[in-house]
């Protein structure tokens, strides 16, 4: 059973399964990397834009 279980699944990923080409790979890669760098960024800028805002309400108070 869990033989043929391995079979199958050797053949689905050896036959089957379409990869991507080096290339295809490499500019998905770049891709992630540059959404992922303006997504920080993003976030950093947000969280520095609230940082002064509650220094400002912080400063009302003490």
């Amino acid at each position: 059973m869990k033989l043929n279980y391995f079979n199958e699944s050797y053949n689905e990923l050896i036959h089957k399964v379409s990869w991507p080409s080096w290339n295809e790979l490499r500019n998905s890669a770049i891709v992630v990397m540059v959404a992922s760098f303006i997504i920080a960024l993003l976030i950093f800028f947000i969280d520095s834009g609230f940082r002064g805002l509650m220094k400002l309400v912080y400063s009302f108070f003490y």
